[in-house]
């Protein structure tokens, strides 16, 4: 019987937020970010680890207080260049079975539910090659020029925007970023491999903090789940 598992990478900058503090370190409601999605992916009766991959350099983490996650929480400072380095990086340390589902979570993603969960794992937990909580894209969406000018609209038909967590095999997504370094997430190594990952609907409270305005945000939206 295959086990459930997170994996947090949290070894970047995080550069476009700006300021010498890494992103997922920065205060939201009295915490920093990355805080909100460990403990929710923590507190999630299904999942049995969550590891959360950090630079070999990292100093902060040890900073907080992390006891409310005790018995689940292990961290791994094996974090590459890039995502997907830190990734492969935290396969290869945490030692999982081939067959077990691993959840890979942005750290910056902090408004994360359980719900969210629930339904990503019920969704795929019989799914032949797994998949991602996504959003089809609303938005007009304009391609530009070199000179930031319309060049044409593009149709949103089909187009769904990529969240996380992304859940798959940990055999299979290991040999997808074995073969595929370059991806910006992990459904990318997947489609690599020549198989096609499923679309579970999530919803827009589940976005990515990239910008200074985000915080005030996710924080608006934190206090009103409280």
């Amino acid at each position: 019987m295959s086990e459930f598992y997170a994996l947090v990478p949290a070894a970047g900058s995080g550069s476009r937020m700006g300021g010498d503090l890494p992103k997922q370190y920065l205060d939201l409601a009295g915490f920093p970010l990355i805080h909100h999605a460990l403990t929710t992916l923590c507190a999630c009766p299904h999942i049995g680890a969550v590891f959360v991959v950090l630079a070999p350099d990292d100093e902060h983490f040890k900073r907080y207080d992390w006891s409310h996650c005790a018995g689940k929480l292990e961290t791994l400072y094996c974090g590459g260049a890039t995502r997907a380095e830190s990734v492969a990086n935290g396969l290869l340390a945490s030692e999982l079975e081939p067959d077990d589902w691993v959840l890979v979570h942005d750290a910056a993603r902090p408004c994360l539910t359980q719900a969210h969960l629930d339904k990503l794992i019920a969704e795929l937990r019989d799914d032949a090659v797994g998949g991602i909580l996504a959003v089809p894209v609303a938005d007009t969406l304009k391609r530009a020029d070199a000179q930031q000018r319309i060049e044409c609209t593009e149709s949103r038909e089909k187009l769904w925007q990529a969240q996380t967590p992304q859940m798959f095999r940990a055999g299979l997504l290991a040999r997808g970023l074995q073969q595929c370094r370059s991806v910006t997430d992990e459904a990318s190594a997947i489609e690599a491999l020549g198989l096609q990952p499923k679309l579970v609907a999530g919803d827009s409270t589940n976005f990515k903090v990239t910008y200074p305005q985000d915080i005030g945000l996710a924080e608006l939206l934190l206090q009103k789940r409280k």
